[in-house]
């Protein structure tokens, strides 16, 4: 945990309201049409979910939001916090999911932001188990607006260790024939036997802002790939620094 930093969960309006204003600024929204307005964070946390906060001293650092699911799972359905307590914010929910019971906890990214396939699938060790086509419809977030919303879940075994960046993240380096060229010419995909790896731009957001028809051709590219992985019985189960998933064929891998 970083020092001077707290973590806990909220069920008053006032702090439910400044989560909401957070998701705002993180999404780019008006503060007057957050993507979680703050009464339906109280709706949530009324029916049994939670909302966890990050302070950094007074000030609200980062927020997550998580609700029951079916038989012993949980979903969190939004986590977003300032770099370096995106970790503990997890951790928390992962407490909070354990002592009701559950076994697993399931969400959503969008697979060709590497920094976060790296993070869940490295950092927490989660799997990624299924590819979702266009999940949201039309975004008009400032962050997704113009992109189709493709999503990858991920499940997180809660009793499993935690990783850390500074050991060997899983998968193996990608080798083997290239068998799909990215939009920028370079190989997208290789594959032998028991591993698919395939490759995400370097900075989806900042290439989405600079030119929409290139990030779109991205997001084709790499789900052509992952559907076909997937549909062969591939789980997503690393990313390494340079935004190479591996995908890992059969339940060994995942």
């Amino acid at each position: 945990m970083t020092a001077g930093v707290t973590i806990r969960t909220v069920h008053d309006v006032a702090s439910l309201a400044a989560v909401a204003d957070h998701f705002s600024d993180v999404w780019q929204t008006p503060r007057t049409a957050p993507p979680y307005p703050a009464e339906v964070l109280h709706s949530l946390v009324h029916s049994g979910g939670a909302v966890h906060a990050a302070y950094d001293g007074q000030r609200l650092a980062g927020a997550s939001v998580a609700v029951l699911g079916a038989g012993n799972g949980t979903y969190s359905l939004v986590a977003a916090a300032e770099r370096g307590l995106g970790h503990a914010v997890k951790l928390a929910q992962r407490d909070w999911a354990v002592a009701l019971g559950a076994r697993t906890m399931r969400w959503t990214f969008d697979p060709l932001v590497g920094r976060n396939a790296r993070f869940n699938l490295v950092k927490l060790g989660a799997t990624g188990t299924e590819y979702l086509v266009d999940f949201y419809g039309s975004m008009t977030d400032g962050v997704n607006d113009g992109d189709e919303s493709d999503r990858l879940t991920v499940t997180w075994e809660l009793g499993a260790p935690t990783a850390s960046y500074d050991v060997a993240p899983p998968g193996i380096e990608p080798r083997g024939p290239v068998t799909v060229t990215a939009p920028d010419g370079g190989p997208l995909a290789r594959r032998d036997e028991r591993h698919i790896w395939c490759r995400v731009p370097e900075d989806i957001v900042k290439l989405r802002a600079a030119d929409p028809a290139l990030a779109l051709r991205w997001r084709h590219a790499v789900r052509e790939v992952l559907l076909t992985a997937f549909a062969e019985g591939f789980r997503a189960t690393g990313m390494s620094r340079d935004g190479w998933y591996t995908l890992t064929l059969g339940e060994a891998g995942a």
